[in-house]
């Protein structure tokens, strides 16, 4: 069985342990989170969602995934 390496990322402000090459778009998928409700900033950087899945996380990386909510 091969040994996955593992990287720490932050996401939302706690620790998370990923697989190392795991893509952002894969995150996503995981986490069940509704693409079209959100926006995603690594790094303190706003993604285009067009791109997710060519980007790659890397150690350290910090991810912000902010819900919009509706209202009046």
């Amino acid at each position: 069985m091969k040994n996955i390496k593992k990287i720490k990322i932050k996401l939302n402000g706690k620790d998370k342990q990923i697989a190392e090459n795991y893509k952002i778009d894969k995150l996503i998928d995981d986490l069940k989170i509704p693409i079209k409700k959100v926006a995603i900033e690594l790094n303190q950087e706003i993604l285009d969602k067009k791109k997710l899945h060519k980007i790659k996380l890397k150690k350290n990386d910090i991810i912000e995934i902010v819900h919009f909510i509706g209202g009046g």
